[in-house]
């Protein structure tokens, strides 16, 4: 098994202007992390869940102009794809490295998924403070969970649950100072700790 240990020039690469150039340094800097990353958790969450999980790594096909801002692996129990459920993920922007549960708006039954939320509040008050909140996959930015429970954490679950374009993520944010000062088995611990940790928010929204 390799070990992921993450650098500065992980990093560096979402500051490498022009698309060519940058998707080709994610390829070969990032991707391969992402991958082996894939592997070790999707055993992890297939054992965990009982569902065969299946690992995602974001191939940013799409794009012809705007090189990507941030990259990932995602985990989901569906082999073809994982945005239209519930998924956990693992990955960058410039600034922090995220490893979260997600659902986002491309998710048919995400409004039924808020409800379950919605009546299961207490769920947030076992996570770390340290967890983070969000309601935009597409910005870095976020909320402290610990700032936002009493009443962000609401008005997240309620846009999700009546706003088509309604996201919601939550999970942990760790800065990229901190993330290349943690050693392979570090962040290992830490990765697996946050999944256990929002293994019951992910119960909660698949309703079991």
């Amino acid at each position: 098994m390799n070990k992921i240990k993450w650098t500065n020039k992980d990093f560096d690469v979402f500051e490498i202007d022009g698309l060519e150039q940058r998707m080709e340094a994610l390829t070969t800097i990032v991707r391969p992390k992402f991958q082996e990353l894939g592997e070790m958790f999707s055993s992890y969450f297939s054992a965990k869940t009982g569902d065969e999980f299946f690992p995602h790594v974001a191939k940013h096909a799409r794009r012809t102009i705007n090189p990507p801002k941030d990259s990932w692996v995602a985990f989901a129990p569906y082999k073809r794809g994982y945005k239209s459920l519930p998924h956990f993920q693992i990955g960058l922007w410039n600034t922090h490295l995220f490893i979260i549960v997600a659902i986002i708006y491309e998710a048919p039954q995400k409004s039924e998924m808020a409800t379950r939320l919605l009546n299961a509040m207490e769920l947030f008050d076992k996570l770390p403070d340290s967890f983070i909140l969000s309601g935009d996959h597409m910005s870095q930015d976020s909320i402290s969970l610990k700032a936002g429970r009493d009443e962000q954490l609401e008005e997240l679950l309620i846009r999700l649950r009546d706003v088509k374009k309604g996201e919601f993520l939550v999970g942990l944010h760790i800065s990229r100072e901190e993330a290349i000062n943690l050693s392979s088995e570090q962040f290992l611990q830490l990765t697996e700790e946050t999944f256990e940790a929002l293994m019951p928010i992910y119960n909660t929204i698949i309703g079991k």
